[in-house]
This record gives structure tokens, C-alpha cells and sequence, in this order.
């Protein structure tokens, strides 16, 4: 061996003292490594939390919450013991996911995207969110303006409220009302361009009532639209 060879191996024990002192040696007897995620699972099945794994499917309903006191249930939304608390109650007695205000944001983005569908004459868009007798009566509407070479420009400027005014469950539909307060720009113009109705710069103020419903027995978690009014 040469000198070299020799301060290398030197220098393999001396590290490997070292090591065997400091981090000792297994007796058999050792507790487990500590495991923050296990803990964290067992913590929350405990009290009640879910903890989300690596690979839970994310777009699956919430788990239903704990059911609050009447009292307090529709706190917010409606008064207890009204018609409108009695129908919610009615509702989630079928579907126990529904949530007022989770469904009040999806009612929104429904509203505002049928109102422009129509606008646009956009068939594919309503068929999707109608059911069949109120597609009918949009399609006959869109017909008609077709047939005199019109077209209808809408733009929202907000929707500045949606409230629940009415629910109710018939048989296995659930049926939510909402009263919509929005704000929009509607222009009616002729194949010349010419306005016929409406105004493309003024804000209309617009209230509608609209009624949707989804059948409670179906895994199809979307809610279409069944009914529609004008509010006053």
C-alpha cells in the first residue's frame, strides 16, 4: 500500500466511529418514526375533519355537514318556521348536500348565461340549461326574431342581487325559486343595423324570477331551468 491508500482508510474508520457513536446503534426496542400525516388523519377522523389524501377525486359532492339546530339552519337566508325555511327543509331532506349559498353563486352564473344564450340565439347553450318547455318557448322566441332579420345584443352590467324566495320538493323534483335584481344593456336592431327596440347605451334595470329544479333520485348533479317571470 502506499501512503495515500493508507490515510483514505484511516480516515473510513475514524468517520465511521463517529457515526456509530452519534446515531448509536438498534436494539430492537425503538419507537416508530414519527408520522405528522397519520396523526393529522387520525386527528381529524376524530373530530370529525377530513383530511384530503394524495389522489381524492376532487370533483365528488362535500360531505354533508352536521345538521345545524332549525333555528339556526336557514339563518341568513330565510326566517325559521317561514314557507320558504319549511321548503329548504323539504329539499335537503332529499338532496342533503344542497347548500343556499353555494347554490345562490351557481344560480348566478346560470342567469347570466342564459340571458346571453338567448341574446345570441346560442340553442346548444339552452338546451343544456332548460328544460323542455321553457327551451320551446326561448327556441319560438329566437325564431320569430330570426324571421324578421333581428338580432338582440344584451351585455350585463351586474348582477346586484339573487335572493331564495321559494322551494319546495314534488316528489322526487327539488325546486328552488330566486329573484334576480340585475343590471343590463339590451339592444333590438334590424338587418340594417337600425335600433328597434331597446337602447345600446342605456342600463335597464331587470328583475326576474326564475324556478330551477333537479331530480333528487339522479346522480346528474346540475339543476335546470323550469320556470321563468318578471318581477316587479
Amino acid at each position: 500500500m502506499d501512503i495515500y491508500t493508507i490515510i483514505f482508510l484511516a480516515l473510513a474508520v475514524f468517520i465511521f466511529l463517529r457515526l456509530r457513536n452519534v446515531l448509536g446503534q438498534r436494539t430492537g426496542s425503538e419507537r416508530p418514526p414519527y408520522d405528522r400525516a397519520a396523526r393529522d388523519i387520525a386527528n381529524g377522523a376524530a373530530s370529525g375533519n377530513v383530511v384530503p389524501l394524495p389522489g381524492t377525486v376532487i370533483d365528488q359532492a362535500p360531505p354533508a355537514p352536521t345538521a345545524a339546530p332549525a333555528i339556526d339552519r336557514w339563518k341568513g337566508v330565510t326566517e325559521p318556521g317561514s314557507s320558504l325555511a319549511n321548503g329548504l327543509d323539504a329539499v335537503v331532506s332529499a338532496d342533503p348536500s344542497f347548500e343556499p349559498q353555494h347554490f345562490i353563486a351557481g344560480a348566478k352564473s346560470a342567469y347570466e348565461m342564459i340571458v346571453l344564450a338567448f341574446a345570441n340565439g346560442d340553442r346548444r347553450t339552452l338546451k343544456d340549461l332548460l328544460s323542455r318547455e321553457v327551451y320551446d318557448g326561448f327556441d319560438n322566441a329566437i325564431r320569430e326574431r330570426e324571421q324578421r332579420d333581428q338580432k338582440t345584443e344584451t351585455r350585463f352590467v351586474g348582477i346586484d342581487k339573487a335572493e331564495l324566495v321559494g322551494a319546495e320538493l314534488r316528489d322526487r323534483s327539488a325546486q328552488v325559486t330566486v329573484r334576480f335584481h340585475s343590471q343590463m344593456v339590451t339592444v333590438t336592431r334590424d338587418k340594417t343595423g337600425a335600433v328597434v327596440d331597446g337602447s345600446p347605451e342605456k342600463v335597464t334595470d331587470v328583475t326576474d324570477i326564475w324556478t330551477f329544479a333537479r331530480d333528487t333520485a339522479s346522480r346528474d348533479p346540475n339543476w335546470k331551468l323550469v320556470g321563468t317571470e318578471s318581477g316587479h
